[in-house]
């Protein structure tokens, strides 16, 4: 129970309670922030440089032997039933008014989740195959997404990400203009420790799954793709971070962090890091061996300030694709755009109406790419 968080409402209190909330691990991390060790400046890490030649792999051009081979392979595991798709749906639900991202309408009447969902079912008809889709809420998002998936009769397996509350910048409890608690989802970080504590890792293993792909549902161009997969495979490592080649970004790259390659979130690059001189982006698709991720986790608390009621409030958070720093990972060079492109993000919905003709074009791919 929370009963000793102060103030809270019993609302809050009943949020905290169903969506895992660890009062003892809060308690830690909000006296980090009181006494600075946990800060903005902790956030930074120190000996990072550009990613080394070879780091660094392309996706095979179609037509080429290396593409064939790949496209096979990811077939295989299709086939055999032993792959499976992760979509993050969690989070706040707060840039589109409110409403849930994934049951945004996308494109042509077609929800995120619809079309997500729904290009992973005709792949599964196609390979003649089972293809489980698992979907991560949140619990901001958990009710409006059951619903939905309810009412176009989709039946994922779900589990939740954790909950958090938001704090002031000294440390003490960020409230809201109401007097409550101020509650948000802690990141992405959660899929990698929530999958397994839910069950749903080993439900999959015993449904014969040996590999799985996690995607954000607003980027509807990272779908199944053999080729992709079968990179996964021919490659031998447990993690493959999908990346696309950097056109000015200052997000989230691959890097080397005392000489070992892994993705570096863009709060955590050194203050004047030159990011011109790293040739990727990442863009938060991951695929792994399902063994890799059965394990306990021990991922890296960042600070992030956020703007709430017009005021600051902290948010400490996880980052899914920080299992690259401890397993060993291929990192996919990609195309963001084109017939082959893997890369469409929807943050606002300004993006959404300017991205239309891309997201039809889309839908007109061949399902197996």
């Amino acid at each position: 129970m929370t009963a000793s968080i102060p103030g809270a409402s019993p609302k809050a209190l009943e949020t905290l309670d169903a969506y895992g909330f660890d009062e003892r691990t809060f308690l830690d991390l909000q006296a980090r922030v009181r006494d600075g060790s946990l800060s903005p400046g902790s956030n930074v890490l120190q000996d990072v440089e550009p990613p080394a030649p070879g780091d660094l792999v392309d996706l095979p051009e179609p037509g080429s032997d290396e593409h064939a081979a790949a496209r096979e392979a990811g077939l295989e595991v299709l086939r055999a039933g032993a792959f499976a798709s992760v979509v993050l749906n969690g989070g706040m639900a707060s840039r589109f008014g409110g409403v849930v991202k994934g049951a945004v309408e996308a494109v042509d009447g077609r929800s995120f989740l619809e079309l997500k969902l729904g290009h992973t079912a005709e792949l599964a008809r196609e390979v003649g195959a089972d293809v489980p889709t698992v979907v991560m809420t949140s619990f901001s998002t958990d009710g409006p997404t059951r619903e939905l998936l309810a009412d176009k009769g989709m039946a994922p397996l779900i589990f939740s990400q954790y909950v958090s509350l938001r704090l002031e910048p000294d440390g003490e409890l960020f409230r809201t203009a109401d007097g409550d608690v101020s509650l948000y989802g802690p990141g992405h970080g959660d899929a990698l420790i929530a999958l397994r504590a839910s069950g749903t890792l080993a439900g999959l293993r015993e449904r014969g799954v040996r590999y799985l792909m996690v995607s954000n549902v607003d980027n509807l161009p990272a779908r199944v793709d053999p080729v992709v997969l079968g990179m996964h495979v021919r490659q031998g490592r447990p993690m493959t971070a999908e990346v696309v080649p950097n056109e000015g970004d200052v997000g989230g790259a691959p890097a080397r962090v005392a000489g070992r390659p892994m993705v570096v979130e863009s709060m955590r690059f050194p203050p004047g890091f030159d990011h011109s001189s790293l040739p990727a982006t990442n863009v938060n698709t991951m695929t792994f061996d399902l063994d890799a991720l059965d394990r306990d986790w021990d991922l890296t608390w960042v600070h992030v300030q956020k703007k709430v009621e017009g005021r600051t409030a902290v948010q400490l958070e996880r980052m899914c694709h920080e299992a690259s720093a401890v397993l060993d990972t291929t990192y996919l060079v990609v195309p963001a755009t084109g017939p082959h492109g893997r890369f469409i993000p929807v943050k606002t919905p300004a993006d959404l109406e300017a991205v239309q003709p891309q997201l039809r074009e889309l839908l007109a791919r061949p399902v197996l790419g």
